[in-house]
């Protein structure tokens, strides 16, 4: 990261002056309203604002708390110490933290050296940011999304992208238009925070997540994703050490889908796709995308989207 944003975030600030003098336990007024242990956007967010950036504060632990905004921390130098839903994530430089709404969160002191920066971000910012994600639709950009924008109980991402050259490129880009005048604020933000997601999405294997079992789902999406047109449950199920009901049982628990459909689900999203994007024949995206049987192809396809795959093209 240039020296000149470390320099910047690594200024002592009012609050951390205070701790420095002696005062005890965080300073409550300046994140929460009254008794409860909620952080407030609105104490952060100027008003009319989506996203704000802020140094994590240093010298003092934080208790335990949520969040009423989706939360984004990244670890510019050294690191720190979370407690989320019960789980230590020991944050290094380079790495991301990504709160949703119902994570419960408590942080250890960090030392001087330990910069950390804080993305405070209303759930609708992401409206205008995950267009960027692509036109293709897929179940785990669904779930993705899901998790970024609060309706899932994973409760958080945590991404292990220290040696990802572009993901520390493009936070670096998003930290200097947050603390400085950079004309286009919001566009910009959004559409870097938009590829941002992107990349990440294209390292899944870098992912965790606060459920075990949630972590095992990402990667059988990731799965799906990579192996649509020949991939088996066997093989995933075998790559994860699971017994093949139990893993059958628990995606159908957890995605409300069996391993077939979310299969056929990406296949035809993916021959959608080349129908719209390129100038293959029907017979032949059809067996691009896994399916030999071509009928069976036509027949899967009429359910999914209402009409042939020849009335699909011709549709616009």
């Amino acid at each position: 990261m240039r020296e000149e944003v470390i320099e910047i975030l690594s200024r002592v600030s009012e609050e951390e002056e205070e701790i420095l003098q002696g005062r005890k336990g965080i300073d409550r007024s300046l994140y929460m309203d009254g008794a409860h242990d909620v952080i407030s956007g609105e104490k952060l967010l100027k008003k009319g604002r989506l996203i704000a950036v802020r140094p994590h504060t240093r010298f003092i632990a934080f208790p335990e708390h949520t969040h009423d905004y989706v939360e984004i921390v990244y670890m510019c130098r050294g690191e720190t110490v979370h407690h989320v839903n019960g789980t230590e994530i020991r944050l290094r430089e380079g790495e991301l933290l990504l709160l949703g709404q119902n994570a419960r969160q408590s942080i250890d002191a960090a030392g001087e050296n330990d910069l950390a920066v804080n993305f405070i971000v209303r759930p609708e910012f992401f409206g205008g940011t995950l267009p960027y994600l692509g036109e293709e639709p897929s179940p785990l950009r669904s779930f993705i999304a899901d998790c970024l924008c609060g309706g899932s109980e994973s409760g958080y991402l945590y991404f292990r992208a220290a040696d990802l050259l572009p993901v520390q490129n493009l936070v670096e880009n998003l930290i200097w238009t947050l603390i400085s005048a950079t004309p286009n604020k919001r566009g910009i933000q959004q559409m870097t925070m938009g590829l941002l997601f992107a990349t990440l999405l294209s390292h899944t294997e870098r992912l965790s997540v606060s459920n075990p079992e949630e972590e095992v789902i990402v990667r059988v999406l990731s799965y799906v994703e990579a192996h649509y047109r020949d991939g088996s449950l066997t093989e995933i199920a075998d790559s994860l050490h699971y017994d093949i009901s139990v893993l059958s049982r628990l995606i159908r628990s957890r995605t409300g889908k069996t391993y077939t459909e979310l299969l056929q689900e990406k296949r035809l999203q993916q021959a959608a796709w080349l129908l719209d994007n390129t100038d293959k024949g029907v017979e032949e995206i059809a067996r691009a995308v896994g399916y030999e049987n071509i009928s069976y192809f036509h027949r899967l396809f009429q359910s999914g989207f209402g009409c042939t795959p020849r009335r699909y093209r011709l549709r616009k």
